[in-house]
């Protein structure tokens, strides 16, 4: 059984820091394409960042310079370190497996940003 478990979400001040995680189990997840998504209220899901297989890495225009995204295939986790978060970072945020049409989804992880 495919599993993603996204993890690390909370509430956090404008300005704040936080690191998402999602650990994946049932796949070889070394050879997937990873990312994170979210989506805000009334708002499709929409891409945040993403990591191919060989760590090729792209990201939302809206976070580029504040999100990181890496992996770490020995321990079959992806992680989305988060800075300088906004209000409107707010969403849940969901973790993405994909390759070619093979594509699995976790359940999400909320993240508030709030003063």
């Amino acid at each position: 059984q495919v599993q993603l478990v996204e993890s690390g979400g909370g509430v956090v001040q404008p300005g704040g820091s936080l690191r998402l995680s999602c650990a994946g189990s049932g796949i070889p997840l070394s050879f997937y394409d990873m990312g994170w998504y979210r989506q805000a209220p009334g708002k499709q899901r929409e891409l945040v960042a993403r990591i191919t297989s060989v760590g090729s890495m792209n990201y939302a225009d809206s976070v580029k310079s504040r999100f990181i995204i890496s992996r770490d295939n020995a321990k079959k986790t992806v992680y989305l370190q988060m800075t300088s978060l906004k209000p409107e970072d707010t969403a849940v945020y969901y973790c993405n497996a994909n390759l070619q049409i093979d594509d699995y989804w976790g359940q999400g992880t909320q993240v508030t940003v709030s003063s």
